[in-house]
């Protein structure tokens, strides 16, 4: 029926507008209320709160799910489902169809419709109109009769119909559910991703920056040890300076004193030379005694005893690893 006008609509109209209204959960028409998702698609309020609790069991302050439809992320807040809005005019379609389909029930059957109906392959002329529970396959009355399955156990269509229909909409609503844990699951595992990946790049800065420490201290004791090096040759140069500059000043004053001997020895008289010769003497022993100058230590160039011991530190730094969890 016309929802303006309201005649009745050709079968075929109902039919797509009997899969417009269905619930793409349960498979069947839309159960009041009618709740309508961001995504504009609807569902019925029962099955949506299904598919909730099945994404988050502790929904304490809200949770998400997927539109079965176009796999929109669909936020909740605290109300759940009960907080979506209901689409009236859905609800109301779906009031006049059923009213349209009571007066099709009323109204005698259609001449063409039997021609939609299957025909039984052993029995051309007859429609398919029993099923056969035994075989789990439809037929008609003449095979129950007269035909293969006439030891069998049947049942009318319409019977097997609800029921099947019934265990398609439950393993639709379980796989539903399961689909929701896979998906719940596959986001769990990329958030677990992107988490290792942050805390391992987390780790290699924090490594960076303990070997640049390590790095650091090393140049420290480095340039302190290489400052006691330093210090220990200038000590040891300035005591060679000061024995040598005391070696030059004897040299200097006993070449001074061989020139004064020599021009005594070829320029006074004999008289003047007696007079002078001893005191010259005891000049010139003394300057001979006073020659006997401190000798440089033995072994002062060498600095072996500033060697370092890094053995000890290099097995270590060889054995270095992450720290074990106690």
């Amino acid at each position: 029926m016309d929802i303006q006008t309201g005649a009745l609509v050709p079968l075929g109209a109902m039919e797509s507008l009997e899969k417009q209204l269905s619930c793409p959960i349960c498979l069947d028409m839309f159960t009041k209320p009618v709740v309508i998702l961001p995504c504009q698609h609807n569902l019925c309020r029962g099955c949506a709160n299904d598919l909730y609790e099945s994404r988050n069991p502790y929904h304490f302050s809200g949770g998400t799910f997927r539109c079965p439809t176009c796999r929109f992320e669909v936020v909740l807040d605290r109300h759940g489902v009960y907080g979506l809005q209901r689409n009236l005019l859905v609800e109301n379609i779906i009031d006049v169809y059923k009213q349209q389909q009571e007066r099709r029930e009323e109204d005698p059957p259609l001449k063409d419709a039997d021609s939609e109906q299957p025909r039984c392959k052993e029995h051309e002329e007859e429609h398919i109109n029993i099923y056969c529970l035994s075989c789990q396959t439809p037929t008609c009355s003449l095979c129950k009769v007269f035909g293969q399955h006439r030891d069998c156990s049947v049942s009318p269509l319409a019977a097997v119909y609800q029921s099947q229909k019934n265990e398609l909409r439950a393993a639709v609503e379980l796989l539903a559910a399961a689909s929701g844990s896979v998906q719940a699951a596959v986001e769990q595992m990329e958030e677990t991703r992107r988490r290792l990946e942050e805390n391992a790049e987390l780790q290699r800065r924090r490594l960076g920056e303990s070997f640049d420490l390590l790095f650091a201290l090393l140049e420290q004791k480095k340039m302190q040890l290489l400052e006691r090096v330093d210090a220990e040759q200038r000590d040891r140069t300035a005591a060679l300076q000061a024995l040598r500059e005391r070696y030059r000043q004897q040299l200097q004053q006993s070449q001074q004193l061989q020139e004064k001997l020599q021009q005594n020895l070829q320029n006074c008289g004999v008289a003047q030379f007696l007079v002078a010769a001893k005191p010259l003497q005891e000049e010139a022993r003394r300057a001979a005694q006073e020659n006997q100058l401190q000798r440089p230590e033995a072994g002062l160039e060498s600095l072996e005893h500033l060697q370092v011991d890094s053995q000890q530190l290099e097995a270590l730094l060889a054995h270095m690893d992450f720290k074990k969890d106690e």
